[in-house]
């Protein structure tokens, strides 16, 4: 098993920079995460809500001062959307590029041909928690993770950022959220030369191995554990992805575990 913050360390010593400087990330509005974290739960209640019946929610039932375009905005970077059909379900950043989706008749036979990214929430007793994560498409191996308690598109960077140190792959697909169509994403991507794939508006299964992975670890881990925050949902979690990718035998790989195939 590779020791990532290591290498990440002796890299950094390399390129004579700061261990600090690497992993550098803006001050975060925790106010708008707990906004975003009540949001949820007001949708958790109430699915089919949109922006303008969340709003007055807010306003009317939580005292709340906040007006609707920022709780449209809020919803988009939590990627919370009512349930009923409508013409736009994903609204990118106003920096945001969306780029063609890439993986339609594409076989892909091996590792670092395809990375996917996504975002999970966890709910835990003290608030909500967010988990970053990157998967080689072909193994389903877990190539780079951030377990935070903001959505903000710098833990996006900073895991994609850990991982291209290491690898580099030719395409990495996404979805359409802001975190993914901003510019610090996408320039990081055309730094190296990856291909950049982004998901059809409101089509999950565009992103299905991640989606997969998303389930393995709330059901094997998350909701077994009941983690009481997030420092012991870090631990738990950084053990169950090791698990899953070096001991969890997949039946979709012959039974073989993520790193055989990954490091083949």
């Amino acid at each position: 098993m590779r020791d990532h913050s290591l290498t990440v360390v002796r890299q950094c010593e390399l390129l004579d920079i700061h261990k600090s400087a690497f992993y550098y990330c803006p001050k975060e509005s925790f106010e708008d995460t707990i906004l975003i974290n009540l949001i949820k739960e007001i949708h958790d209640k109430f699915p089919y809500y949109g922006y303008r019946k969340i709003h007055w929610y807010l306003r009317n039932k939580e005292s709340i001062g906040i007006n609707r375009k920022k709780v449209q905005r809020l919803m988009q970077l939590g990627n919370i959307m009512a349930i009923y059909p409508k013409p736009r379900t994903s609204i990118t950043s106003s920096d945001g590029t969306v780029f063609p989706y890439l993986l339609k008749d594409l076989e892909i036979n091996r590792a670092n041909q395809v990375w996917a990214v996504d975002i999970t929430y966890i709910k835990l007793p003290t608030g909500m928690v967010y988990l970053f994560a990157l998967i080689d498409w072909h193994s389903r191996f877990i190539v780079s993770y951030k377990l935070t308690n903001t959505m903000e598109a710098c833990h996006g960077v900073e895991i994609l950022s850990a991982a291209l140190l290491l690898v580099t792959p030719e395409i990495c697909n996404a979805d359409q959220g802001s975190q993914f169509t901003g510019k610090d994403w996408i320039n990081k991507l055309i730094e190296y030369g990856v291909r950049i794939s982004h998901d059809g508006i409101g089509r999950c299964i565009d992103n299905v191995r991640i989606e997969r992975f998303w389930r393995s670890v709330k059901y094997e881990d998350v909701f077994l554990q009941s983690y009481d925050g997030l420092v012991e949902a870090r631990t738990g979690i950084k053990t169950f992805i090791e698990h899953y990718n070096y001991n969890r035998p997949h039946q979709s790989l012959g039974y073989k575990t993520p790193a055989e195939v990954y490091f083949i």
